[in-house]
């Protein structure tokens, strides 16, 4: 597991796998092949397993690791595959998104399998209707995986609640995020304050701090170690999707392995595309708003028109802004882990991993730095608080901080 643990996970989910589709061959094999297979495939398929990767150094760090651990925690990691499934299956369709991961995505590749044997809008609909089954099935999965580990003996029933409790916040946690991200595309309701609340549900909770949590579950952690890493995680997550965010709009789609600009597409309101709206009304910027007005859930937006969102993007400082929030959450990050007795050599694994994940690869600062250097911790990012309920006021934002409280509360009108 140390040398590889996307390939570990990987044979567990293949196993798996296996006894699930068999059953569905048993059920109908037309629905195995359209449904089954398909959540099957995707979810082999996979990314960069992060969540388990997160999971696994996570365990380590607090020491876990004997047999029984180690069988506990990748099922566990196979469960976070499978629920990033239903996840990812259910994005696709509601963003209606044709890809992903360089292939059609579900709904897509559905639509195009029956494209030639019934009506267009018929075939749609019917693409539209496996995806939603699909990541059903796919949560099911996750779900029956979980509960088997629950059930098994070996298991402490202490360490066994804790890690139901967990899954069953995070489920919910993931579901809100993801209802947060759809509605600020339908009524535009594009504050940087609820912009940054639907990214903590959506990835900083469900992305990285549960995930570390889980891992420090599993190796029977204290609270005070347990609520250490969840902080960490708190921070990387939201730098996690904070770097997301502005990839989205300035990375090389062939890096990215989706076009550029999809949430200006989609009209989703992201964290750096709310504070340049908020930035520009504080200026009093009528061109930078008209600019964002007309591209906003665009989807024929041209090439020129998005260029010039990422003019008003940098011109305002928002470019600026995120990137500095992105730099201070990741010191935050190395602090919190500094704090805690972790295991030195799986910290260190750790301590790199989320630097991948931040895009911080390569110059993680020494987590022994003096902390006079970095803001104070901001007190709404304690996870036992929930989501922050106002992170446009965090006191390092510096001078934007008023501008953009302010012009947030009028952008929101």
């Amino acid at each position: 597991m140390d040398q590889d643990v996307p390939e570990a996970v990987g044979r567990e989910l293949r196993e798996l796998l296996a006894d699930r589709l068999a059953g569905c061959h048993g059920l109908d094999p037309v629905f195995a092949r359209d449904v089954a297979e398909r959540t099957a495939r995707f979810t082999r398929r996979g990314g960069r397993r992060i969540r388990p990767r997160l999971l696994w150094w996570s365990m380590r760090a607090c020491g876990g690791g004997d047999r029984a651990q180690v069988r506990v925690a990748l099922r566990t990691a196979a469960a976070l595959e499978l629920l990033q499934t239903c996840a990812l299956v259910h994005d696709d369709l509601m963003d209606q998104a044709a890809t992903r991961r360089g292939v059609p995505a579900l709904h897509a590749d559905v639509t195009a399998q029956y494209a030639g044997t019934a009506p267009g809008p018929a075939a749609r609909r019917l693409g539209a209707s496996t995806a939603v089954l699909a990541g059903d099935l796919a949560l099911a999965w996750a779900d029956d995986t979980l509960a088997g580990l629950l059930l098994e003996p070996a298991l402490p029933r202490d360490i066994a609640h804790r890690l139901h409790e967990v899954w069953r916040v995070m489920r919910t946690e993931m579901v809100a995020g993801q209802y947060l991200d759809v509605r600020g595309q339908a009524v535009s309701s594009g504050t940087p304050a609820r912009s940054i609340r639907a990214a903590c549900l959506k990835s900083a909770l469900y992305t990285v701090e549960r995930p570390l949590q889980l891992g420090a579950v599993l190796a029977g952690a204290d609270d005070a170690t347990t609520g250490t890493l969840r902080r960490a995680g708190r921070c990387a997550g939201l730098a996690f999707q904070l770097r997301d965010d502005l990839d989205d709009l300035f990375a090389d789609p062939r890096a990215t392995g989706k076009p550029s600009g999809g949430d200006v597409r989609e009209g989703t309101p992201t964290y750096p595309l709310a504070v340049a709206r908020a930035l520009a009304v504080a200026a009093g910027d009528r061109d930078a708003l008209g600019v964002l007005d007309h591209a906003m859930g665009r989807a024929d937006l041209t090439d020129g028109e998005l260029a010039g969102v990422r003019e008003v993007v940098t011109g305002t400082g928002a470019r600026h802004h995120v990137e500095a929030r992105i730099a201070r959450l990741n010191r935050r990050c190395l602090r919190h882990l500094g704090e805690a007795a972790l295991e030195p050599d799986a910290a260190g694994r750790l301590r790199h991993l989320l630097a991948e994940i931040t895009g911080a690869a390569g110059q993680a600062p020494d987590p022994a730095a003096d902390p006079a250097a970095d803001p104070p911790a901001d007190p709404a990012a304690d996870p036992a608080a929930g989501p922050p309920a106002d992170p446009v006021a965090d006191p390092a934002a510096g001078p934007l901080a008023a501008a953009l409280t302010a012009a947030g509360t009028e952008a929101g009108r």
